[in-house]
């Protein structure tokens, strides 16, 4: 468990320090803030995610997010929002 959450650190120390609105496409915003999501073992349901993300290694519809994560993920659905995005 403590190498998830160091590699999770680690994931979202690159992540953060990129603002969303600096994201080349509304792609690019979604990937981001689900790879926070698969990182804390997502089951996806759509056709999208799961050819995007590998879901052999899901185990929950309820990711639990650090606060940190959760941060990030509002700052990306802000900015989602922003732009008018509907990529799933």
């Amino acid at each position: 468990m403590r190498k998830t959450s160091l590699a999770i650190a680690a994931v979202l120390a690159t992540i953060v320090s990129v603002e969303p609105a600096m994201a080349e496409s509304c792609y690019d915003l979604w990937y981001e803030r689900n790879s926070i999501y698969d990182a804390n073992g997502y089951c996806f349901t759509t056709t999208l995610g799961r050819q995007t993300f590998d879901n052999s290694d899901c185990y929950t519809k309820r990711a639990r997010l650090s606060a940190d994560e959760q941060w990030r993920v509002d700052q990306i659905q802000e900015e989602e929002a922003r732009r008018g995005c509907n990529v799933n």
